[in-house]
């Protein structure tokens, strides 16, 4: 009998180890990053409060799910806002099987963007490596991992299938989205959509389909814009920050470096707003359909300006109402310009 017990464990160690070199170069790599991510990434359930209408008694009942994953290494955890919409409860569900209730710590429905907090009693978290968007390109590998029809810690591969998308949400509409093929399925909100390093590239948010369930065109939040989106939720709960009326394109952007103009060029300009009190005056369109600078901002207050990301990033550190001098770029010259930012 141990003879046996034994020539069966050599067995499964000799069938384990041809399984492992059955792998390819590519798909060690892909579980080597899912196992690195998976204790990032969290299922968020919740709970909505009802009332009996005969026995007038409240009681708090199931109504949702979505992903999320943390942020930094304090227990913040980030997700959808319409995961967490309507709800008096949520709870954190964890890799390592704990089960944590959550706090609110602020919400941003204009670019559907929320952020929970746990007690991490003492123990620590791995929060996921910040990448980039604004250099993304579309047919790159991107991995989404979430909980979809509760299948928790899933794993979808596909590319980035274009860029710059725009849905709409509420009364408004989100821009600058990231389209991607990865399977994203109800539950898969609020996870992350990562590179194939492993980087933190988008927050998955919603999808395209007849059916409800995923066609192959999904949409995450751009990682530059929640950089920028997050931090001001963790202090204050809220994200206001000033604008200054005018409309830019990354791409547009990179387009204009390869030709030797570095800075955020002006697509449009907002009727009454700063930049057109400013003067500032807006990109055209040429009768070939190509397009002709007007405006470029270089420098705000001194600051330098690489692309419409950095002033974004740049005017969350201004209030409404503060006067800023804007360095721009018209027709080979340079010049300064004075704008006061305006409440959103």
């Amino acid at each position: 009998m141990l003879k046996l017990f034994g020539t069966l464990a050599v067995a499964l160690v000799f069938a384990a180890s041809a399984l492992a070199q059955d792998l390819t170069a590519p798909e060690e790599r892909l579980i080597s990053l899912f196992e690195a991510s998976r204790s990032s990434v969290v299922s968020i359930t919740t709970g909505q409060r009802r009332v009996d209408p005969w026995l007038r008694r409240a009681e708090i009942v199931p109504s949702g799910s979505g992903s999320g994953f943390f942020w930094g290494e304090d227990g913040h955890i980030v997700t959808n806002a319409h995961v967490i919409r309507g709800a008096v409860r949520a709870d954190i569900h964890m890799s390592d099987g704990r089960v944590l209730p959550a706090r609110l710590v602020g919400t941003a429905p204009q670019f559907d963007l929320a952020v929970l907090r746990v007690d991490l009693d003492g123990t620590s978290v791995q929060p996921l490596e910040n990448g980039n968007s604004a250099d993304l390109r579309v047919g790159q590998s991107v991995l989404a991992i979430g909980n979809p029809f509760g299948l928790d810690w899933t794993l979808t591969t596909g590319i980035v299938s274009a860029l710059d998308r725009e849905i709409p949400i509420g009364n408004g509409v989100i821009e600058g989205l990231i389209q991607t093929d990865a399977a994203i399925n109800p539950g898969n909100s609020g996870g992350p959509l990562l590179d194939s390093s492993g980087r933190l590239i988008g927050v998955n948010t919603a999808i395209f389909s007849p059916s409800g369930a995923s066609s192959g065109i999904g949409f995450a939040v751009p990682v530059d814009l929640v950089k920028r989106v997050v931090p001001q939720l963790i202090a204050t709960g809220v994200y206001r920050p000033p604008v200054l009326g005018i409309r830019f394109d990354p791409r547009i952007d990179a387009l204009a470096r390869r030709n030797g103009i570095e800075g955020a060029v002006v697509l449009s300009v907002d009727p009454g707003g700063p930049a057109d009190v400013a003067g500032l005056m807006p990109a055209e369109r040429s009768p070939h359909g190509g397009i002709m600078p007007g405006d470029v901002i270089q420098r705000v207050d001194g600051r330098h300006i690489a692309s419409g990301t950095d002033l974004g990033a740049i005017l969350d550190d201004y209030a409404s109402g503060d006067r800023i001098t804007l360095t721009v770029w018209r027709d080979g010259e340079t010049r300064e310009v004075s704008a006061q930012l305006a409440a959103p």
